[in-house]
């Protein structure tokens, strides 16, 4: 079983809510690397105070002949509370170093800078405090060896700060991105209220209300075109149902008819002792009307099977010419009774179904041949040129009514209904012919005035 995928709602909260973590986690990324960078800055500037504080005492000493005089360079950092500093000579013995942890591991692991800047910064935790600090060689005067000089100051305050920072920022992140799909939740349902209101009107909508149309106007940019097509649609299904509904009407007209027939012909029959001359000519007109059923079944069942694709046209060559010569002989004795006369204009040969093609002819010939007065012309064309395959039939006599055109070609369809019982045949002829040709990737055009109807077909070669 397939799995349903997740829902627009839950597709649309999910990427906002993705996207919306992505900047509130790269917000305060930027927001704590300022703060960090800030803190870095300022320890950098309290370190570079010192170190020139202790810069300044050796030179003094160094000025009054003093060999770095540490008393004075203790009264120097007097007052400098939190601040660690131990200074070195190049052999390495301790010259001074303020009370506190010791900062010879520090200055072990640490290289030295000629000036304090934040990136020369560098942390350094003792038991539970922690440090921040930079080891610094400074120059002497005279031939006294350079010294090495280390400094250092607490981080506990800072950090305890950052602490207290970084979880206020998380709690008001996590209440934000909270806010927000919340938000983005409403939003979100109320963006698709039209939708819903589209299907609550859908839902509505029964085979007797297919002339409800859903109005575009009404609704967002987005539905506009999914309104539109639904439209459509109910178009399409409800020029069907209308066509089924006539059909299935028409069915039962034109079988109740032959049925009827048959009904009254046997109880006549049945209503007194005939010879068998008279039963004999009774059956014949029985049959007459089950020869007329049958063929009224046999063309619905082939409109049936064209309707769902299950009539597959074979593709050989067919030679148009002879099978409308052929015609013209199977058909010439009704022609010539009537007083028509059958012409043949053109040579073509077209791909399709032998058989097929045939009965649309069969059918157009016969069509026109009924509907041609005494003396008439019955002409039939073909040509073929730029890879299209052109038959045309038309014939001379009464033409159709511009406003009949359009639906020569549906089934049971008759200009005059009062001409069904005469032999007329029941109205599926030329529908039969429209599938033929469509099936055979083609099409099929009428066109009637001036007393002359012509069918034109169109056929790829």
């Amino acid at each position: 079983m397939a799995r349903r995928p997740p829902s627009l709602r839950l597709r649309l909260i999910g990427l906002i809510g993705i996207a919306s973590a992505l900047v509130l986690m790269v917000f305060d990324w930027v927001i704590v690397r300022s703060i960090e960078i800030h803190f870095a800055e300022l320890d950098a500037d309290r370190l570079r105070a010192h170190a020139e504080t202790v810069a300044h005492a050796l030179a003094y000493t160094a000025r009054d002949g003093r060999d770095h005089d540490l008393p004075a360079l203790q009264r120097a950092l007097a007052g400098h509370h939190g601040l660690l500093v131990r200074i070195t000579d190049a052999e390495g013995t301790v010259l001074h170093r303020t009370p506190g942890p010791d900062l010879a591991r520090f200055a072990a692991t640490v290289p030295s800078t000629p000036a304090i800047e934040p990136a020369s910064l560098h942390p350094w935790q003792d038991g539970e405090h922690h440090y921040q600090g930079a080891v610094l060689t400074l120059p002497t005067t005279g031939a006294a060896s350079p010294l090495t000089v280390t400094l250092a100051i607490g981080m506990d305050i800072h950090l305890r700060y950052l602490a207290e920072f970084y979880r206020a920022l998380g709690l008001t992140t996590l209440g934000a991105f909270a806010v927000l799909l919340l938000a983005v939740g409403v939003a979100v349902h109320q963006g698709h209220a039209p939708l819903r209101r589209i299907t609550a009107q859908i839902r509505t909508i029964g085979s007797d209300q297919l002339h409800i149309r859903l109005r575009p106007e009404t609704l967002p940019e987005e539905l506009v075109e999914l309104a539109r097509s639904f439209n459509q649609m109910l178009e399409r299904i409800e020029q069907v149902f209308r066509q089924l509904s006539h059909f299935s009407a028409d069915i039962a007209h034109e079988l109740r008819t032959p049925v009827t027939n048959l009904m009254t012909q046997t109880q006549v029959a049945l209503g007194e002792t005939r010879n068998a001359d008279e039963y004999r000519e009774i059956l014949y007109s029985n049959l007459e009307e089950h020869e007329r059923m049958a063929q009224m079944i046999g063309d619905m069942l082939f409109l049936a099977k064209t309707d769902n694709g299950l009539l597959k046209p074979g593709r050989g060559p067919v030679d148009l010419a002879h099978e409308i010569r052929e015609l013209f002989d199977f058909l010439g004795a009704w022609a010539e009774a009537r007083g028509v006369a059958l012409v043949l204009e053109g040579e073509a040969v077209s791909p399709g179904d032998r058989l097929m093609l045939r009965r649309a002819l069969s059918n157009l010939l016969g069509n026109a041949i009924r509907h041609t007065d005494t003396g008439g012309t019955v002409r039939v064309g073909l040509a073929s040129q730029a890879g299209q395959i052109q038959v045309s039939v038309e014939n001379t006599g009464s033409v159709i009514p511009a406003e009949y055109l359009p639906r020569v070609f549906d089934r049971f369809f008759r200009i005059d209904p009062a001409r069904q019982h005469h032999g007329e045949g029941a109205g599926l002829g030329l529908a039969i012919v429209k599938s033929i040709v469509e099936a055979h990737g083609g099409r099929i055009s009428v066109d009637s005035g001036n007393g002359l109807t012509r069918f034109r077909i169109e056929l790829s070669a």
